[in-house]
Parts: structure tokens; sequence; C-alpha cells
């Protein structure tokens, strides 16, 4: 038995100490580490409360653009004129104290002068206009919602480190994962997640261990951050390493045995022969796959499909450079991505029967929340999730996530939030869907400060029918009186006659009636003649009265004529009226009408008559007169005699 021991210095990082470090090989053919290490120079920021500190959402909704547009002015100057209303109170009412109309944007800002700013802009935009920091989202909520769980190669130095230092829910979900991984590890996750930029450590970040580590560590620390605001999934799709973070979430593993099979799967995958390389093809799977036959299963596989014109191959270096020239050589876009080793491929054979052993000592349970497939592009049964052979498929096998995406889509989900470090999950899902559907957000975004796409994130799953629990994300923050809605005035009615005349100053009497103008009595007898004009044009609802495409006055409204003459007279009850010929309403131009009361004869009856003649044509004492309808009226006392 031999005994090596080395002896080594971990490079000097900024804030944090030399690492003194012994290594032991050739005991029996096993490799011990042991570590030595001095703890943080400098005690780790505290959490400040749970509520979007850098970044506050105000949602605005209406009926359409224009409506929102006026929402948003009639809300700034409301806020503006009152300088003592928090910008959160006016948050968490707009969340909770209003109706989702079919249309809604989201104004963000840091502080109350930039929200007014931002709302202003909104206030002023034009159709379809894109406004600085607002997003909007038709709000009609269609499906279901599904996380969707980011795979390597979206990794970044510092990624989850603002809301580390700003959420106590997300800053205890990451230290509890890391307190779980740091032990199998030779870093600690968080030196090399927060390491400083061209330091040792931040050049961990990319090798296969410490990225899928670290990945793992935010992901689910977003998934409980979100949880905590109660949004919760109805289906987890992942991409690779992002379906072991979905078996967590989900309960198939615990959080202690989900970290051995990340940090083990990381140690494998790292460790496979190197001399490997992946590529992503802008064409479809069969047409890939068929460019792969003369280099045999052995040489270079399809590694995953995440689209439908999006397949990636990885395998033998010289293999897959000659692949890429030749697709280049046809127009294609080819894309040589940055990994060390060739994942999903055959280069990835040789540590599989190590892992499945590691798997078989883990205690898998079937999830509590449905999970898509990797490996079959659907949903992935009990069965499957519970067997050690599953998870060695999945290592080894073509990522189908196009497949995923579509299948989700037929479930009836529209709406699909990215838990990882940038929309990279979201941009190709995008393209997968056959039609569009509602919200594909990232929870975060290189560039983007973490509180802001959190809390945009939050406010537009709102716009799209989910519930976040508000009190949570404004915890001091109380509902205040927000102002009504801004309708939008369109006129509805139909146009009303034109302003007559008036009939005193032609020396008659109003008839107070819509159908007649003028009322006049004769000056020799006790006879009265009451006029009117009638058209299409000022009096509409007539045409809904046709008979074989003619418009005709209503019986009842020569009725009406005839009981309104006998009241101006006092004989307001009708006796009988009989109707001797129907009254005709032209397509255009209108109808003149005189009803003629008579004289009073015994017990103060009097006859009546509806007469009328077309106003086209015709001047005044021109033109024959029709007598519509002719009856007998009788004081409304006599009702009681008879």
């Amino acid at each position: 038995m031999s005994l090596l021991t080395e002896a080594r210095e971990w490079p000097e990082t900024e804030g944090r100490p030399r690492r003194a470090g012994v290594s032991s090989f050739g005991i029996s053919g096993t490799n011990a580490h042991v570590l030595i290490e001095e703890p943080p120079a400098s005690p780790e920021p505290a959490a400040r409360p749970d509520a979007p500190s850098g970044a506050v959402p105000w949602i605005v909704t209406g009926k359409d653009e224009k409506a929102v547009r006026d929402q948003a002015e009639r809300l700034y100057r409301f806020v503006e004129s009152k300088p003592d209303l928090a910008a959160a109170d006016v948050a968490y009412s707009l969340a909770t104290g209003r109706a989702l109309l079919d249309r809604g944007a989201v104004v963000l800002g840091e502080s109350r002068a930039d929200l007014l700013k931002n709302l202003a802009a909104l206030a002023g935009s034009a159709d379809g206009e894109k406004v600085p920091s607002v997003v909007g989202t038709p709000t009609a909520r269609t499906g279901r919602i599904a996380f969707l769980l980011t795979g390597q190669g979206a990794q970044r130095l510092g990624m989850g480190r603002e809301l580390y230092e700003s959420s106590a829910v997300f800053r205890a979900a990451l230290d509890e994962v890391c307190a779980h991984l740091d032990p199998l590890l030779v870093r600690p996750v968080k030196w090399v997640l927060f390491a400083p930029d061209r330091s040792a450590d931040a050049t961990l970040i990319d090798q296969t261990a410490f990225t899928q580590a670290a990945l793992f560590a935010v992901e689910v620390a977003l998934f409980r951050l979100f949880a905590h605001y109660g949004v919760r999934p109805d289906y987890l799709l992942g991409h690779s390493l992002g379906e072991v973070t979905a078996a967590h979430v989900a309960g198939v593993l615990d959080l202690a045995e989900a970290c051995v099979l990340v940090a083990e799967r990381g140690r494998l995958m790292q460790a496979a022969r190197e001399g490997g390389a992946m590529a992503s093809i802008q064409a479809a799977e069969d047409d890939v796959r068929e460019s792969l036959l003369p280099y045999g299963e052995r040489r270079v596989a399809v590694a995953g499909v995440n689209g439908p014109r999006a397949t990636v191959i990885s395998g033998d270096e010289d293999a897959v450079e000659e692949i890429m020239a030749s697709w280049r050589a046809q127009g294609t876009s080819v894309k040589r991505l940055s990994v060390s080793h060739a994942f999903h491929s055959p280069h990835m054979e040789e540590i599989l029967d190590e892992f499945r052993e590691i798997v078989s000592e883990l205690h898998l349970k079937a999830p509590e929340i449905p999970i898509v497939s990797n490996v079959t592009g659907v949903l992935a049964t009990d069965e499957e999730l519970t067997s050690a052979d599953y998870w060695v498929r999945h290592i080894r096998g073509t990522v189908r996530f196009h497949d995923g995406v579509r299948y989700l889509e037929s479930e009836g989900v529209s709406d699909f939030l990215e838990l990882g470090p940038d929309g990279v999950l979201t941009a190709l899902a995008g393209a997968c869907l056959s039609e569009p559907t509602g919200v594909l957000v990232p929870a975060l975004r290189r560039g983007r400060p973490e509180w802001e796409t959190v809390a945009s994130t939050l406010a537009l799953l709102r716009l799209r029918g989910a519930t976040p629990d508000w009190t949570r994300v404004f915890p001091s923050a109380r509902s205040v009186e927000l102002p009504t809605y801004a309708f939008q005035h369109e006129r509805y009615w139909l146009d009303g006659p034109d302003t007559p005349l008036d009939a005193k100053g032609l020396g008659l009497s109003p008839a107070q009636h819509p159908l007649l103008g003028a009322a006049v009595g004769l000056a020799d007898r006790d006879s009265h003649v009451f006029t009117g004009s009638v058209s299409l044009r000022t009096h509409g609802w007539l045409a809904e009265h046709a008979v074989n495409d003619t418009v005709l006055m209503p019986g009842t409204a020569l009725v009406e004529l005839a009981v309104r003459a006998g009241e101006q007279v006092g004989a307001g009850l009708l006796a009988e009226l009989l109707l001797s010929a129907p009254l005709v309403l032209p397509e255009r131009g209108g109808v003149q009408l005189q009803v003629v009361v008579g004289e009073p004869e015994d017990g103060g009856r009097r006859t009546v008559e509806i007469y009328s003649r077309p106003e086209q044509g015709t001047q005044a004492g021109e033109g024959p007169w029709t007598l519509n309808a002719r009856g007998t009226l009788a004081p409304a006392e006599a009702a009681d005699g008879e």
C-alpha cells in the first residue's frame, strides 16, 4: 500500500482567506480529500423583509388599449395630487381591489417619482407602442400554468445575488440547499456562485459539478420564493438538470438526497471522457438525424430537440465539426455550444453504471406535482420517476423539450414561468407552441435588477388570473381609495329628432308628445287639430315594425295618438278606433300627421280622426291626406257610468 500526500494552497480571492488543502491518494484505490479553511472574514448581509425593495408594480387594466391609457392618465393625476400616498399602498390596492378587464399593463418603478414618470409615458403612448418599464398582456386566463426549470448553459456568475441580499425567504432556501451541497463539493457553492469577477472561484461556475449545483440551488430557492407568494404550478417541465430540480420540488426526492443526486451527477458528467463537443443546428430533428447516419451511433447523437427547427447534436469533436460545416454549407445557421463535454451522447455511457448504483440507493417517491418527462416528451409516470433506470436514460438520452412544451399546450397550459438565471427556456418554448399563448416570462433576466423581474412576473401572472398573496409581497401595505374607472365615452343612443320650432312662436300650443309637435283649437267651434311629423331618421325605433320590408306605423302608436289628443281636450277615454288604411313610412323623408278631434256631442263624446300624407314633394296645403283611423273619444268619468 502506498500513500501520497500533497499539500496545496488555493489562490486568495477578494474578501476570503487562503485555504489550506491536504489531499491523500492511493489508499486501496480510494481518493480522500481533506479541506481545512477559515470562516468568511466578514459576516454575510442581513436579509430585508420580503417585498420588492427595488421595484414596485402598478397594475392598470381597461377594455382596450385606449382605456388602459386613459386609466393610466387618471391614476397619474390622482396619485400626483396626493404626495403622501405610498407607492406600495397604490400597488397593493391596484392588485387586490380592481377587476381584470380585457387589456392590462404593469408599470414598474423603484420610487414614487419613477412610477409616476412611467405612468405618464404609458398614458401618452400610442396603440402598440412599447414603453420603457411597462409590460402588458391580454388578461383573459385561458388555461393552466407551468414552471420551466433551466438546465446547464444558462448559468452566470452572481445569479440570485440581489435576491439573496434582500429576501429572507430566498436567502433561507439557498442557505438550506447549500448546507446539503457543500459537504459534497470541494468548494462551497456560494463561494463560487457569488465570487468576484475574474477571481479563481469565478472560473469554477462553468465547471459542470459547480454549474449544476449552483443552478439547482438557485432554482429551488426561486421555487420556494414564488410558493411563498402563493404562485404554484399545475405542471413542471425541466431541461436536463432542470428535471432533477423538478423532481425535488415535486417531492420525488427530499432535499438531502436531491443534493446527493445533483452533486454525483455533476461529478460523473464532468469525469466523462474528453474530446467531445456539442452544437445547435437550426433544422428539424429528422433532417439532422439523417445527416448523422454516416458517423454511426457511437460517435455522435441528437442530444436535444428544443424546437421544431432547433436540434442539438453531441459527440466526438471532429464529427461534430464536420457536421456543422456540412450544414453551414447549405446555408443553415449552426452554433457550437460552450461546454466541456459531450452531454447526452455516447460519451456518457462509461459513467452510467456508477450513476445507476448511486440512484438505486436513493428513496424515490411519486411526485406531488405532475412532471413532463425529457425522455418521453409526455407526462412522466410514477413508475418512471421512481426508477433508477429512468434517470440513467435521462442522463444519456435526447432531451425532448419541444415535445414536452407541445404536450403542455395540449393539456391546456397557457402561461409559462421559467425558474432560472435568464429567459432561455421561455425563448425556446415560444417557438414550440402552435398558437400564441398568454405569458412566457422568466423569473430572472441577465442584466436586469432581480427584484424588478420578480415584481413584474408576479404582476403579469396576476393579469393572467393568478392570485398571488399580495399581503406577503407588500407586508406593510394598506388598501387605499383609488380613482374610479375611466369609462370610454362613446355614443350608443340613436339620433333624436331635430329640435322643433317653438310652437308658441307660431301661434300654436305645444302638444308635449314625441309624435305630435303642436295643437290648435279652431276659432269658430270647439274642435282641435294636432299636428306632427315622423320619419325613420327622427324616430328610428319605428324601423323595427316592418311587414315584408315595408315599415308601418304600429296600430298601438295610432291608439297612443288618439288617446293623447283626447287627454288634451278632456276626453281621454278611447271608446273605439277603426283602422281604415295603413300608415306607411318611406325609406327617405317623413310623413305629416294630423289628429282631428271633433266637437263634443251627447255625454261629452267626440269623434277622432287620424290623417297622414308624405312630406316628400309636397308644400304647405298641397297633396292629398289619407284617413288612417277613425274613432270615438269619451270623458274618463264616462267609464264609471257605462
